[in-house]
């Protein structure tokens, strides 16, 4: 009977090591922003009217279609914000247009883990190409640089 006994607490005891209870654990992808800015002037080009918002357009590189984003103007913030990348893994290449202007590329390889119970992304690669650009670490937002 006490061999069945420690048999029965050995199972258990092994079988709670192997499923954790971890609650919830949920990072979500950081958000693209982009701020566009006059080189000489330092002015947000949305907030002075060299741009309007209507003008984004913003395309896969490699298929042509169109990307998502929003353009945040509330308080005149003016920027553009871009939230779908990075909730699976992936490699995004786009260009962002405004107008005639080209402004930017932006690259990111992209992987979404899952590890010790927290789902989250792990960025390989960011790039911004064509355009000179500044990233404010405290806000997250690029600082986009045209002449």
């Amino acid at each position: 009977m006490k061999k069945y006994i420690l048999v029965l607490i050995t199972v258990f005891l092994i079988s709670c090591n192997k499923t954790k209870d971890c609650g919830e654990c949920f990072t979500p992808p950081q958000s693209f922003l982009f701020k566009i800015v006059d080189k000489t002037s330092g002015e947000n080009l949305f907030t002075n009217g060299t741009y309007e918002s209507s003008q984004i357009e913003i395309k896969n590189i490699v298929d042509n279609s169109n990307f998502e984003f929003t353009f945040i103007d509330e308080d005149n913030y003016n920027v553009i914000q871009i939230t779908s990348i990075g909730w699976q893994t992936e490699v995004v290449n786009i260009s962002v247009k405004i107008g005639n202007d080209d402004i930017f590329n932006l690259y990111v390889d992209a992987e979404r883990l899952s590890e010790d119970c927290c789902s989250f992304t792990r960025y390989h690669e960011i790039r911004i190409d064509n355009s000179e650009f500044e990233l404010d670490s405290e806000t997250g937002i690029y600082k986009i640089i045209v002449e």
